[in-house]
């Protein structure tokens, strides 16, 4: 640190998505005041601020994709759009009175552990800070992920990924190619086919497709949710209820979802009439393995003229010339990488420093891992929102981040009734024991038994994304902090410290 004045905060909450801005709330509601919101961005809203490509929209419900603290009965269709998900994060933020604890520019560098103080030490790129609590919300989808390709700088056209959106390319009558088929290509390729002159998607696996049940909310819907607000409770109840009944398919019983396979493959079927393209655009693994993705307009638009399907990833770049694993050649004037996130090795765990000098990132080098999606060893008072194992296949993410917010609450609460000067560091057996009894329930899973390969598993193969239960069962082992998982910090007495300085 660079000896500058430094604010000191009870918490520091790093990131303004979802996560964060719950956490704001929550730490409100629980009286406390004292912290801050450190944003690298000039606005808040996370993944839903960043990702303004064409077609960008959320695959689960409105009415679930919400905070239950915060319901919505004006929402204009059954799946929204980014713009009205950033619109309703904004109103978040001034409904709860979040913008005064807000922190824009603020791109944290670096987050030490000072275990004499007991206090981590922040510095950003505007200011440095000290805080007794530090709460990582930066979420699994804030990096994107461009491959290494080769001859990408000698590419002389337009490059950009799918979430840093180039508004200001011209796709008319180009030569366009999308690299990916996940969740953001299917939105994106419908799209941009009608403009661009050309239009080629590499595909290393197709994804499993199922009809988007898509519809405009209608005004009666609006007003009866707005006049009676149980209306929007029962709502949001009935698609979290069918959500729940879903699980064991996915978690103990994959073979369940042959049928569920079958309606994708009519899915493709109805758009799809080239029996070879078919074929291509057909998955060889179990559904679910992989994120199912929702679309009513991805395979028409396959099947128009203008588009080609390579089977293949992106292997080579020589100028405009594309050339793909299987020896495909494609020329392109704009290159677009749909290629997700740096979901299993976020940048944000290089700069987090714990107690024996050791960063969040080395600490997870053989694979993520913390106690119950929050609390990793060695680095005290520091708490994640979407950590290891928190992730969902089937249900809205919003879910369990509001249980992580009410392990935050209570977290808090322990603290402040160990008094000042105290610190909880989670025990190695502990998270040994939380990450063994995951891991044990995860081999029989969809997404690690269903014979794929997908972001949810690491470099080394091993799930550390998807929790293997019920939102309801997560929601329980995580309502309070159990002291015995913890180790008891206490600051030295000051005398003690000065000794430790000299």
């Amino acid at each position: 640190m660079t000896g500058t004045k430094r604010e000191h905060v009870r918490v520091a909450v790093v990131g303004a998505g979802f996560g964060g801005l719950g956490a704001a709330v929550k730490l409100r509601r629980e009286g406390i005041t004292d912290f801050v919101v450190l944003e690298r961005a000039k606005a808040l809203g996370g993944t839903w601020r960043d990702n303004s490509y064409p077609g960008c929209a959320c695959d689960v419900p409105s009415h679930l994709y919400s905070f239950s603290f915060a319901p919505n009965p004006d929402w204009p269709r059954t799946f929204s759009g980014q713009e009205h998900i950033w619109a309703y994060l904004e109103r978040v933020a001034d409904t709860f009175g979040l913008r005064p604890h807000l922190r824009f520019d603020h791109e944290v560098r670096s987050i030490r552990w000072d275990d004499d103080a007991l206090r981590w030490e922040i510095e950003t790129s505007r200011q440095e800070f000290t805080a007794d609590v530090v709460v990582g919300a930066t979420g699994p989808l804030s990096d994107p992920k461009i491959p290494d390709i080769p001859g990408i700088d000698t590419f002389p056209g337009t490059v950009f990924h799918s979430a840093r959106w180039d508004h200001d390319a011209d796709l008319t009558g180009k030569r366009v190619a999308v690299i990916g088929t996940g969740a953001s290509a299917i939105q994106i390729v419908p799209n941009i086919q009608r403009d661009a002159g050309r239009l080629t998607l590499f595909q290393r696996t197709p994804p499993w497709v199922l009809p988007r049940m898509d519809r405009e909310i209608t005004s009666f819907e609006k007003k009866l949710h707005a006049a009676i607000p149980a209306t929007t409770k029962l709502r949001r109840g009935i698609l979290w209820g069918i959500r729940e009944l879903q699980v064991g398919a996915f978690t103990k019983h994959p073979n369940q979802l042959g049928l569920i396979e079958t309606l994708a493959k009519r899915n493709i079927a109805r758009a799809i009439k080239d029996p070879q393209l078919r074929r291509t655009l057909t998955p060889d693994y179990r559904i679910g393995c992989k994120r199912i993705l929702l679309s009513n307009d991805y395979y028409p638009a396959l099947a128009k003229p203008n588009v080609d399907v390579v089977a293949s990833g992106l292997k080579e770049i020589r100028g405009t010339t594309l050339v793909a694993s299987d020896g495909t050649e494609t020329e392109a004037d704009v290159l677009i990488f749909s290629t997700g996130f740096h979901v299993t090795d976020m940048p944000f765990a290089d700069r987090v420093k714990g107690r024996d000098g050791t960063t969040l990132a080395e600490a997870w080098s053989g694979g993520m891992e913390s106690l119950r999606g929050s609390s990793a060893h060695g680095f005290p008072n520091f708490l994640t929102v979407i950590g290891p194992n928190t992730g969902l296949g089937n249900s809205s993410m919003i879910l369990m981040i509001e249980s992580q917010l009410n392990y935050l609450a209570d977290f808090m609460r322990q603290l402040t009734a160990l008094g000042k000067g105290t610190a909880l560091d989670a025990r190695r057996e502990a998270v040994d024991a939380w990450t063994a009894r995951v891991q044990q329930r995860m081999k029989r899973t969809v997404w690690n038994a269903g014979g794929c390969t997908s972001y949810y598993l690491d470099a080394a193969g091993r799930n550390t994304t998807i929790w293997p239960g019920t939102t309801a069962e997560f929601r329980r082992v995580t309502r309070r902090v159990d002291l015995a998982e913890y180790e008891v910090l206490r600051a030295a007495a000051p005398d003690q410290q000065k000794e430790n300085v000299r």
